[in-house]
C-alpha cells in the first residue's frame, strides 16, 4: 500500500513537470525564424523571388514576391499571417 501511495505521489509531482515542458518545445512562429523561416513561409504558399525583407519592430517582415507572375508587396505577421497587396 505504501508503495502504491508513493507512486501515485510521484506521478502528480513530474506530470505538471512534464507538461510545461512540452509547452516550451512548441515550435515557434514563422515570422520568428528570420528571413530563412520568413522566405519559407512564402514559398509554401506559391511566392517566389522574395526580395528586400525587413523587419519592422512591430515584429512584421515586409518585402516583395512574386506569385503568379505578378509582383507584390508583401507583410508577414509575427503569427505566420501573409499579407500581400
Amino acid at each position: 500500500m505504501r508503495r502504491c501511495s508513493l507512486f501515485l505521489i510521484a506521478v502528480m509531482v513530474i506530470t505538471p513537470g512534464l507538461t510545461m515542458a512540452q509547452a516550451k518545445s512548441a515550435p515557434p512562429a514563422a515570422s520568428t525564424g528570420g528571413t530563412v523561416g520568413v522566405k519559407s513561409r512564402l514559398n509554401t504558399l506559391h511566392y517566389n523571388n522574395v526580395e528586400g525583407l525587413r523587419r519592422g519592430p512591430d515584429g512584421q517582415w515586409t518585402g516583395k514576391a512574386t506569385q503568379g507572375g505578378v509582383e507584390k508587396q508583401v507583410t508577414v505577421t509575427p503569427q505566420g499571417t501573409v499579407i500581400a497587396r
